[in-house]
């Protein structure tokens, strides 16, 4: 596999790293844009691709990991299909900041009309479908919380309890615009009467909500590993998935699991669903119906991901 990076794009990463020597700097947000074609090239960080693709899918972050393999033998069962850009980042700044109003990437307008948009939380979709951009969904993966810790935890955390302990430096997703934490750590920690503790009740992103105790990331699934591998925090929330994948690369990462119904396994459901609006429907349709087969849900299992049932992949009206 070759990767490229387009140079324009190279430039503007690297002034960005020079101005701002953030622990984001080194997380690899670029990746997060990537366009895969059919002979295995994979390019990142063409925005412009969004117009352009034959296939645009802007999807939750955290399943960023997989993308690769998918696409790739999504597009060996339709090698037609030339281009595929995949955007994963969370779903709640896709929706407001790029499918409900025109947004900007690097500084580089992107479209509003990606053939598919998938997010942890179904009531974007039933947004989109209010604006009357949205008709049909499935619920095609599942997830479930667990705390990623250094290598060998140091710290001896046993459990999510151990978030109200005061010797530990967390990192969670923010609850502005991670699905993650919106809808599912923060719910945790209420559970746990915890909340209040570990958040400071603050809401804000790329911040301390707990000054020198509880970093609010700007992009969790790749920041929380990058800070605990920096020794700039212990302990965060993340998906299982994301564990999975750091130890994987072998990351001097662990895990500590989060029992049921803590770990929120039961609600975490992936939806996904067409635009109205989108340029290629027909390769839309193929995707949607690939992703309900036995290979698409062995690649998402071997990341980590809990399957769908078939009632689930099943595309119904939302």
């Amino acid at each position: 596999m070759k990767i490229f990076t387009k140079a324009a794009l190279a430039a503007t990463f690297l002034a960005a790293s020079c101005a701002n020597a953030t622990a984001a700097e080194d997380a690899g947000h670029g990746a997060d844009y990537r366009t895969f074609h059919s002979d295995g090239n994979v390019v990142m960080g063409a925005i412009g691709d969004s117009y352009t693709a034959e296939l645009v899918m802007y999807l939750a972050g955290n399943q960023f990991m997989v993308m690769e393999e998918l696409i790739q033998d999504f597009q060996s069962k339709h090698p037609d299909i030339k281009t595929v850009y995949v955007e994963t980042i969370p779903p709640g700044q896709i929706l407001k900041g790029q499918l409900l109003q025109q947004g900007e990437i690097e500084g580089q307008k992107t479209a509003m009309n990606p053939d598919l948009f998938a997010s942890v939380n179904i009531g974007h979709l039933k947004k989109m479908k209010a604006e009357g951009k949205m008709s049909d969904h499935a619920i095609y993966i599942h997830n479930k919380l667990e705390l990623m810790v250094a290598a060998g935890n140091p710290k001896g955390i046993k459990g999510p309890e151990d978030l109200g302990r005061d010797d530990l430096v967390q990192s969670h997703p923010n609850p502005l615009t991670e699905g993650i934490f919106k809808f599912y750590g923060s719910e945790m920690l209420k559970d746990l009467g915890l909340h209040e503790k570990v958040t400071g009740g603050a809401e804000c992103k790329s911040c301390w909500a707990v000054e020198g105790k509880t970093w609010f990331t700007s992009r969790h699934h790749r920041e929380t590993p990058d800070r605990i591998e920096k020794g700039e925090a212990d302990v965060g929330i993340v998906w299982t998935t994301e564990v999975v994948e750091a130890k994987r690369k072998g990351r001097p990462i662990d895990g500590v699991s989060i029992p049921a119904p803590l770990n929120k396994q039961d609600k975490v459901n992936y939806a996904i669903g067409t635009l109205n609006t989108g340029r290629n429907q027909d390769n839309a349709a193929a995707f949607l119906a690939y992703l309900a087969t036995d290979e698409a849900q062995a690649i998402y299992e071997s990341y980590g991901f809990l399957r769908a049932t078939p009632e689930e992949l099943t595309v119904k009206p939302l």
